[in-house]
């Protein structure tokens, strides 16, 4: 029922937003049950990648060769990723070795 109502891109929005008015507006969903959806719902979603950040394959090449390089030095994968994406994010035209001195730097 709710996505007959709203698109996927307004659904998530309002789970994002904590809008229950507009949950609260499709048939069936009253004030509690939008509220619910909400809670167990926005931390799922608050969690996603946008479909530009899955896609850019060289970047993403070159993260996950560095990721596992770092991995394998004993360094936890959830701060190696943090990390790796703050320096992809200053600089995109790193290669994989200097990807690595810079999270070792980092980490």
């Amino acid at each position: 029922m709710i996505l007959s109502s709203l698109t996927p891109a307004d659904i998530t929005e309002a789970i994002n937003e904590a809008n229950v008015n507009l949950l609260k507006g499709i048939k069936g969903i009253g004030i509690k049950t939008a509220q619910r959806i909400i809670i167990d719902l926005k931390d799922k979603i608050g969690k996603q990648t946008s479909a530009a950040e899955i896609f850019i394959s060289e970047d993403n090449t070159k993260r996950e060769e560095a990721l596992s390089a770092l991995v394998m030095l004993g360094f936890s994968r959830n701060a190696i990723m943090k990390v790796l994406d703050r320096i992809i994010s200053e600089d995109k035209n790193l290669t994989v070795e200097e990807l690595i001195k810079r999270a070792l730097k980092n980490l």
